[in-house]
């Protein structure tokens, strides 16, 4: 099994536990539990394809690069500064900020939107 399907499974995964998170929501402790495991997971799979195919050297020359994989990078990115305001909201939330709230739903359905398209962009950039 080459590393691209072994990367691409994991990726679903990783979308699916995000997906298990958002409806476990009502459910804090689990909510909380499940998503950092997805978060974690999914950088750990930024960095197993980082030291597997020199990915950010690949995605730095984005002059030359077939536009689907610039797509593919920008949202991957993106998808990453989102889970760290994730992050920052949700300890909000957990020390009690409820006014934090709204926008922390709104980051969490913009991050979970980010993450599906990471994935279904990930299947061009793959092949280039």
């Amino acid at each position: 099994m080459s590393s691209a399907v072994l990367f691409q499974i994991q990726s679903f995964l990783i979308m699916c536990t995000l997906y298990v998170g958002v409806y476990l929501r009502k459910k804090r402790k689990v909510h909380i539990m499940v998503q950092s495991v997805a978060i974690i997971w999914d950088i750990l799979l930024i960095l197993q394809i980082e030291l597997t195919r020199g990915a950010i050297v690949k995605a730095s020359k984005a002059v030359t690069n077939e536009m689907m994989l610039n797509i593919h990078v920008s949202i991957a990115v993106s998808t990453v500064i989102l889970y760290l305001l994730m992050i920052y909201t949700g300890r909000k939330l957990i020390k009690g900020d409820q006014s934090i709230r709204p926008r922390h739903k709104a980051l969490g359905w913009t991050t979970l939107v980010m993450r599906t398209l990471t994935f279904i962009t990930s299947f061009w950039a793959v092949t280039l």
